[in-house]
């Protein structure tokens, strides 16, 4: 359990007056099997259950009984047998106290439960399940097929629990400051290890050893690569090269797991070229514009777009595109160079409630989504309010199999210069990620120290 009693206590009766009426059902995770039975992943929480019931234990399920203001937390208590291999844990009784829940009950309860529930006519809310033994067991309940569970997940839970957790409290962000720490730590690191004969696999381990020290884990696969046009590209045992630019994605969750994401990009040889500073600048001044303008009720979906203008007035000026910039990003050629969106919601999640739905995360009925490539990648286009923290992530890429399709296909030809590109099909990219609050009259990264990402300042700390 992260915070208090008290906490956990006033986020369900909050939800409770959100929804009104009805049984919510939050089913925890359980253990799951790597390559047999007793070997299993490292256990990750259900996220939503951590935000409403706090306990970090697999084979719970919480319950939240909105008509008869009723909270439960079912779970099996361990036997001796367990207590010899694990440890003693303490009863489901006493979890269900330490986060003010006053009713308790094996698993085997939940059935009757919901059973009672349906009978009577009340709304049974649930979230989309995204592990098959979820979907499974919410199968069973339900009388449906475990395929047809995603589909008849509750919207108007789902609407609940963004709007309550896309607001990060003072001490959740103090939680997310614990884990830019971290983050910090793990990247500084991997900046001092790039160099020449270095694998992309060992700065991986490196920093998710650092993860796991400091915290819990990584906060997803790292990314560590001299392909950076790649955009999740699994670190590889090839060494690092000698003029070329490695690319690392990488964060970290605390023992509370709330979570950390960052992305740099550090020249191997320990020294940018002329042409990776011109790219590297513009990615750095698409990344600042985003501290500078970003502030409460703005769209974030306008702020992605100032980013791409800025972009492409930059790349005007390498001769890489050309024509009026307003024409361009609206028929969407700049996104031949940035395919995805400005950033995500983080918190419990890196990719902060991602499993409920983009379209309740980072839209609503002002901002849909946009099927336009590159913008359709777009994760958060919504109003941003003071409390939410979203990753600034913009980027510059040069994928050689796009840039043919699109030559080919004689796309955006007034505004790209596939001639000039030739120079360029062996850069890669650069992407610049920090974690960015919404405060009263603003943003501010998270965490006391930056870690370097100015080109004066990556050689300088590398250099040390």
């Amino acid at each position: 359990m992260l915070f208090s009693k008290e906490t956990y206590i006033a986020r369900r009766k909050a939800l409770k007056k959100k929804m009104g009426s009805g049984l919510l059902l939050f089913l925890g995770n359980n253990n799951a099997p790597a390559n047999y039975p007793n070997n299993a992943f490292v256990f990750r929480q259900d996220s939503s259950f951590l935000y409403y019931f706090g306990h970090d234990q697999e084979g719970l399920v919480g319950i939240i009984d909105v008509d008869n203001d009723k909270d439960y937390l079912l779970g099996d208590d361990v036997d001796i047998e367990d207590i010899i291999w694990t440890g003693f844990v303490p009863s489901v009784h006493d979890l269900a106290e330490e986060v003010g829940v006053s009713h308790s009950a094996p698993s085997s309860a939940l059935e009757a439960i919901v059973h009672e529930a349906l009978t009577a006519g009340r709304q049974v809310h649930y979230l989309p399940p995204y592990r098959h033994e979820a979907m499974i067991l919410l199968s069973d309940l339900f009388g449906i097929k475990p395929q047809q569970t995603r589909q008849q997940a509750s919207v108007a839970l789902i609407k609940a629990v963004v709007d309550m957790r896309s607001l990060k409290s003072d001490e959740e962000i103090e939680e997310m400051e614990r884990a830019f720490t971290i983050g910090y730590e793990m990247h500084t690191a991997a900046m001092k290890a790039c160099r020449p004969g270095v694998t992309e696999k060992y700065i991986e381990g490196l920093i998710g050893g650092i993860a796991e020290s400091y915290g819990s884990m990584v906060s997803f696969r790292s990314i560590v690569t001299m392909h950076g046009e790649i955009f999740h590209g699994s670190p590889q045992m090839k060494p690092l090269e000698s003029g070329r630019l490695m690319l690392c994605d990488a964060g970290a969750e605390t023992i509370g797991h709330y979570c950390s994401d960052h992305t740099r990009v550090t020249p191997i040889s320990g020294t940018f070229t002329p042409r990776q500073r011109d790219i590297y600048s513009i990615v750095e001044a698409c990344h600042d514009l985003v501290l500078e303008k970003a502030h409460p009720g703005m769209k974030w979906h306008d702020m992605h777009m100032d980013v791409c203008r800025l972009m492409t007035d930059r790349l005007k000026e390498l001769g890489l595109m050309r024509g009026n910039t307003e024409d361009a990003v609206r028929e969407g050629a700049h996104a031949l160079f940035m395919q995805h969106g400005l950033g995500h919601m983080i918190g419990l999640d890196v990719h902060d409630m991602e499993g409920l739905g983009q379209e309740y995360v980072g839209f609503d009925e002002e901002v849909r989504p946009s099927t336009q490539f590159g913008t359709d990648c777009l994760r958060c286009g919504r109003r941003v309010q003071e409390g939410f923290v979203l990753s600034d992530e913009p980027g510059v890429y040069f994928i050689p199999a796009l840039i043919d399709k699109w030559k080919a296909e004689g796309l955006h030809r007034d505004f790209i210069c596939y001639d000039r590109l030739e120079d360029y099909r062996d850069f890669g990219g650069i992407r610049l990620e920090d974690d960015v609050l919404i405060t009263a009259d603003g943003c501010r990264m998270l965490g006391e120290k930056v870690i370097p990402y100015h080109i004066a300042d990556v050689e300088e700390f590398i250099a040390r």
